[in-house]
């Protein structure tokens, strides 16, 4: 089988043709970059997962991480690999150059983040949560947490984490009973527990830094009440020593999938010496983790279309060497059997892995472009890019995350019964890929974040640039003949979606804020689909220009392989929509009537 998991022609034409990463250039942040930057850094990523990374794809799946006397053991690679991303700035790629970070575009980290996790999902949590947290620190952070903690986090010595569940309160942040009681000498006692806290401990790194949730005693109830704290695993001494902190691994979980990156529990203050340090002010903690999170999610994201990646690819070859049957149209047994790839059905499924990982990639890539023009500017355009930002993160989240599970499993299709058996990574892929639409936030969450809180922010501002965002490209395609059709389908899709949600808004007006949200996520499913449909008819405007070009026999296949899939998005995928828009213009609260009583058997 081919080692392939990503196609870095699909990234460059996102980066460059669709989505014109080198106009970050004309911001000062990024003004030494040029696409001779980013081709180098590409090619190193590439280099590194290729090397380091795919390599040990299945063996960590195999030797999965394990507690022993108190630690927890990960495979030795993630030692090199701790090192490996941290010397080759990896972890800070996006950070400031003042404290180690590269100031590249997250458009161009992001890309390269993409291409780790096709190669070895499992090893990107280590990096990926240790830049998060270590970005946390520099936002919100003292001078002195910034001095102490960054430089080691971004080297690699150090991991980073987010630790918000607990047993009792997964989703409901407030409902948290972790407690910090102050003390005199700087810092609080922490006690309480963590759970599903992803590598929450690992001998791969020197120590682990917690970005913790905890309520201060006496803080207002709920989510009002929660500040953030940095509580490390190991706490530096006056001497400049390290010692423990009282942060206990009660429990490494055993995992479907994720298998090579350790998830664990966390007992804190089990001897009432957990030392936790306020990072901001107190009681402002969700606020701050916000910034982490949101950043996960697309993270999620972004790993599950990375997945996908190396699934589709690892089905396209098998479909072109798999030889099975004849054409319906050739029933001579004496004829030699095609490639399945001939086969229209199998087509269909591959078509579909198409749409999803690169539809799916370029909304990615969106959402990280309005992130790095957000994050630079302070003016109305910046405040619009992180308006858009914000209200297509949940569908950024959750639409790689449930579409890329069926992605995968097609591609176990085409395989048939050697899918489904360890000698393919499709079984491997396929359990990877099923965290997604639970960690960081649900799918059900992300669902009432999105028609609960982003549809109707400030008025429904956010909702109304998505749809001038939609309107632009809608206009921009429309005087294009081989796109009109299309950019008319388009047109009607946001007609419906605009419908539905006037609808669901009359709902709340009449006070039933249950029955509004009942089927939020049937709305989120619906609103990803106009989404990606957007986003395939912006590569479809990229890819009729470049093949009105004057462009080489590989590029026309290319482009026309483009035009080809947005097609086939626009004609198969957009249209499940209508059956949506169906049942969220009716109004008959059937989840929520059926009583618990009624599931009785």
């Amino acid at each position: 089988m081919s080692e392939k998991f990503v196609s870095r022609r699909n990234l460059e034409f996102l980066l460059y043709e669709t989505h014109g990463v080198e106009r970050l250039s004309s911001l000062a942040y990024y003004e030494d970059h040029t696409r001779e930057t980013y081709q180098l850094v590409l090619d190193t990523a590439q280099k590194l997962a290729r090397e380091l990374l795919y390599p040990y794809l299945g063996e960590m799946d195999k030797k999965a991480p394990y507690l022993e006397s108190g630690s927890v053991k990960v495979h030795p690679v993630v030692k090199n690999m701790m090192k490996e991303w941290g010397e080759g700035g990896w972890i800070g790629a996006s950070m400031p150059y003042e404290v180690g970070g590269q100031q590249l575009p997250s458009m161009v980290s992001t890309a390269c983040n993409f291409i780790f996790a096709a190669a070895n999902f499992s090893s990107t949590g280590f990096p990926l949560l240790t830049s998060g947290a270590a970005h946390l620190v520099l936002s919100f952070g003292s001078e002195d947490m910034k001095e102490t903690y960054i430089p080691r986090m971004l080297a690699g010595e150090w991991q980073g984490t987010m630790a918000l569940t607990e047993p009792q309160a997964g989703s409901s942040l407030s409902d948290i009973v972790t407690r910090a009681e102050p003390t005199d000498q700087g810092y609080y006692k922490i006690r309480g527990q963590k759970i599903f806290i992803s590598a929450g401990d690992h001998d791969g790194a020197e120590n682990v830094i917690h970005m913790m949730i905890a309520k201060i005693k006496g803080a207002p109830p709920g989510v009002k009440g929660i500040s953030l704290f940095l509580v490390p695993k190991k706490r530096i001494t006056t001497d400049g020593s390290l010692e423990s902190n009282d942060v206990t691994v009660a429990t490494v979980y055993h995992k479907l999938g994720y298998r090579g990156c350790p998830i664990t529990q966390l007992s804190l203050g089990e001897n009432d010496d957990c030392r936790g340090y306020l990072v901001g002010e107190a009681n402002k903690g969700l606020s701050y983790m916000f910034q982490m999170m949101n950043e996960a999610r697309l993270g999620v994201g972004m790993q599950a279309t990375a997945i996908a990646s190396a699934a589709y690819y690892t089905a396209l070859e098998y479909a072109r060497e798999r030889p099975q049957g004849r054409k319906p149209s050739g029933k001579d047994a004496t004829l030699p059997q095609i490639p399945i790839i001939e086969h229209a059905d199998v087509r269909r499924m591959l078509l579909f892995q198409r749409a999803v990982v690169e539809g799916s990639l370029s909304l990615i890539l969106q959402c990280c472009m309005y992130a790095d023009l957000a994050r630079q500017r302070d003016d109305e355009q910046g405040e619009r890019h992180a308006l858009l930002l914000d209200i297509l993160t949940p569908v950024a989240k959750a639409y790689p995350s449930e579409t890329g599970i069926m992605s995968v499993s097609q591609g176990l299709q085409i395989l048939g019964g050697y899918g489904y058996c360890q000698e393919f990574p499709l079984e491997q892929y396929y359990r990877d890929i099923r965290i997604h639409a639970i960690h960081e936030g649900t799918t059900g969450i992300q669902a009432m974040d999105l028609l609960g809180r982003k549809v109707l922010y400030k008025e429904g501002k956010a909702l109304k640039l998505y749809f001038e965002e939609l309107q632009a490209s809608i206009n921009s395609a429309a005087p294009i003949s081989e796109l009109k059709p299309y950019s008319d389908r388009l047109k009607d899709a946001v007609e419906a979606i605009r419908k539905v949600t006037m609808g669901r808004i009359e709902v709340a007006m009449k006070g039933n804020i249950e029955a509004f949200l009942a089927d939020a996520s049937l709305y989120l499913e619906m609103f990803g689909l106009v989404t990606i449909a957007w986003q395939w008819l912006v590569q479809g405007a990229a890819a009729q220009k470049g093949l009105d070009g004057n462009c080489s026999a590989n590029d026309k296949e290319f482009y026309q392989g483009k035009l080809h899939t947005m097609k086939y998005f626009f004609h198969y995928e957009l249209p499940k929509i209508q059956g949506l828009a169906a049942r969220l213009m009716e109004d008959d609260s059937l989840t929520l009537n059926m009583s618990e009583d009624l599931f009785r058997d």
